[in-house]
């Protein structure tokens, strides 16, 4: 049974949240209210709601800090349990480095730090409330016995470095999907981020990448395709021989980011059976929102992040700093956010931030291009993911409850939720048993 709390403020949100869209639920009587959110409140009990990209840090999984405690980390399992989040996909993300064996092995050994951390939260840390699923039943299983349920995606391919046999050694260790590269070109595939400059490594895939795609293939392991380039994207879909998935991207049509899929990219998802899985990036659902509010906010941010001997980066800048001082300033990132949107809150007609109801209408345009069933849910929640309303997993019933005020049933909810990308594992672990 799933156990979460909801704030004092959804029944406002019941009435105000959605007035553009769906400008109706201003017309909802008190009662309809409770009732609606009722509704939602049983839907989100019903299904297994599943977030297909959270970020970890090592740092919390260690024996005195860990995922048991309610940490500042967007994820943890007491938000988890308070949001009714049932899945999380642990993601194991390298930074871009150098094409070198140097920068290879650095990468291999980041690469292994996080996927230790995971196994030893279930395994040592929490056992008796979560455990790793390796398919779709595992899923279902665990979620039934009342644990909540982790699962391994990979951001970046660059680990494997020029040793193929790393693919099927990642797999054993419970990767069940994989992005070929992240930002910047890897040895496997060019990036979305060469749009910036037109200048490309492979124009594709590289040879090695098409292996690796064979490879993925072979083993079971679902193809991520939110990172790489489109003419990357293009090679992956023609070479694979089951569906893909983009784990965390959104419509390009409503936010022009290079990040997202624009309509032709959407078309090529649902001839190939796969599923894109909507992401509440700020910057990757509404651009024009989210700059207004950044830039208004910034001064803010760098005064407070001053006040705890803290330097404040932008997502831009960030690029430019070491693995270590990126993660030193993660480490306090959240923090900073967090007080200077309680700053903000006392300012008059300071800019809103990016909210649930603009990530909700990304999962609308492309249920509506692309049909329900090609179309899931994702926060990138500890990797810069997050929007108002769902601002981490302590959030996650406002998602439901946003899709319920829309109309959307309780078993097109499940599909949104968990169903389709479950299929979709199911679709490329059978591929997979084929000759």
């Amino acid at each position: 049974m799933k156990f979460f709390s909801t704030s004092l403020c959804l029944l406002t949100m019941a009435t105000s949240c959605k007035t553009e869209s769906n400008p109706e639920a201003n017309n909802l009587t008190q009662n309809d209210s409770i009732a609606l959110v009722q509704r939602a409140k049983n839907i989100h009990e019903n299904v297994i709601t599943l977030d297909t990209h959270c970020d970890i840090n090592i740092k919390n999984f260690t024996d005195t800090l860990n995922y048991t405690q309610n940490l500042e980390s967007q994820v943890n399992l007491p938000k988890m349990n308070a949001g009714g989040l049932d899945v999380a996909w642990f993601v194991v993300y390298t930074g871009q480095d150098s094409l070198t064996t140097k920068g290879y092995k650095n990468a291999y050994i980041n690469a292994i730090s996080k996927f230790e951390a995971i196994h030893k939260l279930v395994k040592e840390l929490a056992p008796n409330q979560i455990e790793l699923a390796l398919t779709s039943n595992d899923v279902r299983q665990i979620s039934n016995s009342g644990k909540k349920v982790a699962m391994i995606g990979i951001e970046n391919g660059y680990p494997i470095g020029e040793d193929i046999s790393n693919v099927e050694k990642f797999y054993n260790l419970g990767a069940r999907y994989m992005s070929l590269s992240h930002n910047g070109h890897s040895q496997l595939c060019d990036s979305n981020t060469g749009e910036k400059d037109n200048v490309w490594l492979h124009h594709g895939l590289s040879d090695l990448g098409k292996d690796v795609i064979k490879e993925m293939n072979r083993l079971g392991m679902m193809i991520d395709v939110s990172h790489p380039s489109k003419e990357a994207m293009r090679d992956m879909i023609e070479l694979s021989r089951a569906p893909i998935i983009a784990s965390h991207s959104s419509a390009r049509a409503l936010c022009n980011h290079s990040r997202n899929l624009d309509d032709e990219q959407l078309e090529w998802m649902k001839k190939n059976g796969g599923v894109v899985q909507t992401v509440a990036f700020q910057a990757y659902t509404n651009t024009e929102k989210n700059n207004m509010r950044d830039h208004a906010i910034k001064s803010i941010r760098e005064d407070i992040a001053k006040s705890i001997g803290s330097t404040w980066y932008e997502r831009s800048e960030m690029a430019t700093l070491s693995e270590e001082k990126k993660e030193a300033f993660y480490d306090v990132r959240g923090t900073i956010i967090k007080m200077a949107d309680e700053k903000a809150k006392t300012l008059k007609d300071f800019p809103p931030k990016v909210n649930v109801s603009d990530f909700v209408d990304h999962i609308d345009y492309m249920v509506e291009k692309i049909g329900l069933q090609h179309v899931g849910i994702s926060s990138d929640f500890d990797g810069g993911g997050g929007v108002e309303g769902w601002s981490d997993a302590s959030e996650t019933f406002n998602v439901t409850l946003e899709l319920v005020k829309r109309g959307y049933t309780e078993e097109q909810i499940e599909k949104l939720w968990s169903g389709n990308l479950l299929r979709v594992l199911d679709d490329v672990q059978a591929i997979a048993q084929q000759p």
